[in-house]
């Protein structure tokens, strides 16, 4: 895993403390957020991480399903889509929901979002989708992702909805995309958000889900987006905001104040970490190791407070 962190004045140590224990506990850790510093769960003990399971709700992320991919770097991305949904059909306490935050199908075409559908939504679950570019790439211009997905939407697709005493707000920012270009929210997004949120008290957890990462992965690849200050600026007043993201294909963290970005595997291939290849891209990896390199995530919101928990796992996790 690779995760980034911003040292904050006086807090700086405890932060990398933290941070550095949720690097060695290693992946398929439990951690809680508190004061905006991520926490491992293992380092509280068995009895207080099985209440912190036990006594909130859970809901799952899943991304970068690319249904229809077929090439050298997982030329069954179909059936790996298949094992993440049986492990979430299999998990001992159901998730109330699955988001999916983007790229589910490679090419728009309507048979892959039948595939899709077929798989995702024939697991059980309610499932809240954003898209990523490559569902919006048919010929009218993400028409078909909107027809499917788009019920009760705004503009390209944007939405909220609140449960369990948590705000969650599903945000575009794959629009005219352009290729390693920024992500963007645009002017009517921001402007529906800042009138979405005014409603919202400060002490409610919020959960922003979008494609793109909302903070700055690394632009040279497009692994960002442009005008994500402004809408982390109309988040600033919420004492806990957790910011989930997909495109990059790998865990990526970062703690800004009350503000926990974390960007999700993807169950089709894996990507290079940043500056590591020429460009981003299906990366391949000697078959036995490629799904310990694909999963999903699983967040935990304990009833009560405003710590959540996240759970990366990996289809070679037992």
């Amino acid at each position: 895993m690779t995760h980034h962190h911003d040292d904050d004045g006086g807090d700086g140590i405890s932060r990398r403390h933290a941070l550095e224990c949720m690097i060695w506990a290693g992946t398929g850790v439990l951690w809680t957020i508190s004061g905006g510093v991520p926490v491992s769960l293992n380092l509280l003990g068995a009895a207080q991480a099985a209440e912190a399971m036990a006594t909130g709700f859970t809901f799952l992320q899943i991304s970068d399903s690319h249904i229809g991919f077929d090439k050298a770097a997982n030329p069954h991305a179909i059936d790996t889509l298949k094992e993440a949904m049986g492990k979430i059909q299999a998990l001992p306490q159901k998730p109330a929901f699955l988001i999916h935050t983007g790229d589910i199908t490679h090419l728009s075409k309507p048979a892959q979002f039948d595939n899709a559908a077929q798989i995702i939504g024939g697991a059980g679950f309610d499932v809240h989708y954003v898209p990523g570019e490559h569902d919006l790439i048919d010929e009218g211009n993400g028409q078909a992702y909107l027809e499917r997905y788009g019920k009760g939407t705004k503009g390209a697709g944007w939405y909220s909805f609140d449960q369990n005493g948590v705000h969650f707000v599903a945000l575009v920012n794959v629009v005219n995309l352009k290729a390693g270009g920024l992500g963007n929210l645009g002017a009517e997004q921001l402007a529906w958000l800042a009138d979405d949120l005014k409603a919202v008290s400060a002490s409610t957890p919020v959960v922003v889900f979008a494609h793109i990462p909302l903070w700055a992965v690394y632009p040279e690849w497009g692994w960002g987006t442009d005008d994500a200050a402004q809408a982390l600026g109309l988040l600033k007043r919420f004492g806990s905001v957790t910011v989930l993201n997909g495109h990059i294909h790998q865990i990526m963290q970062k703690v800004e104040g009350n503000v926990t970005f974390h960007t999700a595997r993807s169950t089709a291939f894996p990507q290079p970490a940043p500056g590591t290849a020429a460009s981003p891209g299906p990366m391949t990896v000697p078959a036995g190791q490629l799904r310990s390199l694909l999963g999903t995530s699983r967040v935990m919101v304990k009833q009560g407070g405003q710590d959540l928990a996240i759970i990366d796992s990996t289809l070679a996790d037992a």
